[in-house]
């Protein structure tokens, strides 16, 4: 019994976990628009620091949707189903695929997000402008904990 649960936790990548938030106007590829594909090629990402959070990228670790514009909120849940591979667009860069997962309760606001000193050294709070991020366990454990209530 002992293997066979040894054998699910690694099958599901638990212990090896990531966490990430990416970035998407909605007007441009929106959370609705992932939850009706269920799954996409996340594409067009030219800043270096992003491509290397792609590259960092497992299957299997789970990410954040973040609607920016006006609505500057994180929506919901992806999880990366394909790890890197040459962006289709221009080799130079890279690109993950990534498959809808849950949409939030709740939206949490960038403002919400500032607000709380838990959140204060989160990228997205400190580099608001990188579009693909890491986010640490405790970071995604309070936003999903602000996105219930």
């Amino acid at each position: 019994m002992y293997y066979l649960l040894e054998s699910f936790f690694k099958d599901q990548n638990l212990d090896n976990m990531n966490y990430w938030l990416v970035k998407t106007e909605p007007g441009t590829y929106s959370w609705e628009d992932l939850a009706r594909d269920k799954q996409t090629t996340w594409d067009g990402v030219r800043n270096f620091q992003a491509r290397s959070n792609l590259k960092a990228m497992k299957k299997g670790d789970l990410v954040f949707v973040y609607h920016s514009g006006e609505e500057k909120s994180i929506i919901g849940i992806a999880v990366i189903s394909k790890e890197f591979f040459p962006d289709p667009k221009d080799k130079e860069w890279v690109a993950v695929e990534i498959s809808h997962k849950k949409k939030l309760k709740n939206p949490v606001t960038l403002s919400t997000i500032k607000s709380d000193k838990r959140l204060s050294n989160m990228y997205l709070v400190r580099a608001a402008r990188l579009s693909v991020q890491a986010v640490k366990k405790e970071e995604y454990d309070c936003v999903l904990q602000m996105s219930e209530t």
